[in-house]
């Protein structure tokens, strides 16, 4: 018997050799430069005093809701928040799910049949990838953000195709092309699904919102668990993919609802995003101090990520144990999570960072490079 762990320890000391093991962490100390809480409402007295004081109207928002959504786990609370949310999206419906990876897994797994054909962009999110695993649909990719790569492939296809993006990348920092892959959709009817769960509440309801792009959108994905900080997240459909998904996502049909808890901080944090719009321009300020240290990245200027590429493993390794011991939080991004040549120091800007430190950790960056 012993013998069958064999091949997972292999792996495993395969892994460590290699210096890219995961392990898990709690309690760090430091400077955050690479959580996704970008407008640092996670840790913020007043958010959290408002969802207390909620919680003390209501202590029953604190029941376990003992069951799926299709059994005892519905409750007027997810469905009113339901329909607050796509009342602000100014969209038909919305989905709510406990987070943005069961989200994607639910509409890739669900949406396509293995007689569909799904185009994402090759940067796309793991969850979308797993999720079109699970359904069978022919899967191809288009070279990141390549709008004429992506026609060349809708040219040759038939039947019902499906384009997945994200509108901000969360590994290299920079936009989707979103007006125009949502006019190519549009042009070969291809349906267009978009994760806004890096571009939500950093800008406003999203870039599907911005650019008013909801009649072009067949599926918008939004998550709290980021900017919002809270969790969970909702896909903005309409009635009728609503419908489908309650009945054949098996992510959705099979999934302990959360308590209502959840889904009032949910709705309490729309509300309190629309009274600290400050907190996205102190962010976008902070994003320009960044910018100023004119370190060599392919991230958007805008984006409270910024991605730094190093090349090797080791070294990178090396720079991100640099900036901890200096106090710094960052998160290094190894091969295989990316692939090899292209690994980076993923930074993570904050309304909340100062321009000191944010100088601080370009300099030891510069230096280092």
């Amino acid at each position: 018997m012993l013998n069958d762990f064999l091949p997972f320890e292999e792996a495993l000391a395969k892994r460590k050799r290699e210096g890219i093991l995961r392990t898990l962490r709690s309690g760090q100390n430091g400077v955050d430069f690479y959580s996704n809480d970008y407008l640092g409402f996670a840790g913020n007295n007043d958010f959290q005093s408002l969802l207390l004081k909620t919680v003390q109207k209501n202590p029953a928002l604190l029941k376990g809701c003992t069951g799926s959504r299709l059994i005892s786990g519905n409750t007027s609370m997810i469905t009113e928040t339901e329909e607050f949310i796509a009342k602000e999206h100014q969209c038909e419906s919305a989905l709510l799910f406990p987070s943005g990876y069961n989200a994607n897994l639910a509409l890739f797994a669900s949406l396509p049949t293995r007689h569909d054909t799904v185009i994402v962009d090759e940067k796309i999110h793991r969850s979308v990838h797993d999720g079109c695993k699970l359904s069978n649909a022919k899967k191809l990719k288009f070279k990141h953000n390549n709008c004429n790569h992506l026609e060349d492939i809708l040219k040759k296809q038939s039947g019902t195709v499906y384009i997945a993006v994200e509108s901000l990348y969360s590994m290299d920092g920079d936009f989707c092309p979103l007006q125009e892959i949502a006019e190519l959709a549009a042009k070969y009817q291809a349906e267009l699904i978009v994760d806004e769960a890096h571009a939500f509440g950093v800008f406003g309801y999203g870039l599907v919102h911005r650019f008013q792009l909801h009649e072009k959108v067949f599926a918008t994905v939004v998550t709290y668990g980021k900017a919002l900080g809270t969790h969970g997240a909702a896909i903005l459909i309409n009635n009728i993919i609503k419908s489908y998904l309650i009945n054949f996502a098996s992510p959705f049909i099979y999934t302990t609802a959360a308590h209502d808890f959840l889904w009032m901080s949910i709705s309490r944090g729309y509300e309190f995003l629309n009274e600290n719009k400050a907190a996205s321009v102190q962010l976008q300020e902070n994003i320009s101090a960044f910018r100023k240290a004119n370190l060599q990245t392919h991230s958007h200027e805008n984006s409270p990520i910024q991605a730094i590429i190093i090349p090797n493993n080791h070294k990178m390794r090396i720079l991100a144990e640099t900036l901890s011991d200096n106090g710094f939080l960052t998160y290094p991004i190894f091969s295989p999570t990316v692939k090899e040549g292209t690994e980076r120091l993923r930074i993570c800007l904050h309304s909340f960072n100062t321009e000191e430190e944010i100088i601080k950790l370009t300099k030891i960056i510069n230096e280092f490079i």
